[in-house]
Formats: C-alpha cells, sequence, structure tokens
C-alpha cells in the first residue's frame, strides 16, 4: 500500500486528465421516472400542458437529473485506502434540460491532495463535469470531491 504522500504524488501526474465523452438523449419518460422516483409532483417536469404556459415554454428536466448521466474517469488505483467517501457534490446550472436534447457528459481531474484527519489520513481527489448539449452550449458544471480513507 502506497504512503499518502506517494498517492498524492501519483495522483497530481493526472491532474487534467479527461474521461470519454458520454451522450444521452434526454426523454420524457426517463424524467418522469425520475421524479416519480423522488416524489417530486412539480408538474413542470411532466405535464406538457402545464409547463407550455411557464417561463420554460415546455417540460424541463429537473436539475438534479444531470447525475442519471455517467461521466467515468478512469483513474488508476493510487494504492491507498480502502474506504471511499463521497465529500459532496455541487453543480452550477446555466440552461434548462428538455426532453429531445442530447446532453454529452465529461469529467475531467481537477485536484489530488492529502489531509490529515483526526481519524487518520485522507487522499482527497476532485473532479469536474461538464454537460453540453447538441448544439456544443453548456448546460452545467459539476464539483465532486471523494474521499479515501
Amino acid at each position: 500500500m502506497a504512503t499518502l504522500e506517494e498517492a498524492v504524488a501519483e495522483g497530481q501526474r493526472h491532474i487534467g486528465m479527461r474521461g470519454p465523452a458520454n451522450s444521452r438523449v434526454i426523454e420524457a419518460g426517463a424524467i418522469r421516472r425520475f421524479v416519480e422516483a423522488l416524489g417530486d409532483s412539480n408538474p413542470l417536469y411532466t405535464d406538457p400542458e402545464y409547463a407550455r404556459h411557464t417561463r420554460w415554454g415546455g417540460v424541463i428536466a429537473p436539475p438534479t437529473f444531470l447525475c442519471t448521466i455517467s461521466a467515468p474517469l478512469d483513474m488508476p488505483d493510487l494504492g491507498f485506502g480502502r474506504i471511499n467517501l463521497n465529500g459532496g457534490t455541487s453543480y452550477e446550472w446555466y440552461r434548462p434540460v428538455r426532453p429531445g436534447d442530447v446532453i454529452t457528459a465529461q469529467a475531467s481531474l481537477e485536484e489530488v491532495r492529502g489531509v490529515q484527519g483526526g481519524s487518520g489520513a485522507m487522499l482527497i481527489m476532485v473532479r469536474s463535469i461538464r454537460y453540453t448539449d447538441q448544439d456544443g452550449r453548456l448546460v452545467a458544471e459539476g464539483r465532486g470531491t471523494g474521499i479515501r480513507r
């Protein structure tokens, strides 16, 4: 097993690495199933007649729908830790996602660092995900933090 310092040094060599672009056609049925699973009854996501009379002019996907689009990042095993934790995810949205859109997600490694916590050493890895539509317009940006202990 690598030391924290070795894992950080190896991880930092991969900063800027990009994963494969993954595209998905957004379907109204997928949006409906997603909001039903969440228990979200907002008609903006499922009722075309209602949505047509909103400022959006039609059905849109809820912002959290983007988490259903896979954006892999094939990081090599850094040889540190056995426990993976989610350290948090944040998004910035720029455009609504609509049925029929083709959304492409692509992840990149932004940061690798080590910290000493009260319970021991932790490897922190931050990745970003860019979501673009079929016209290449930026829809949203996500940022996720992974922790290895």
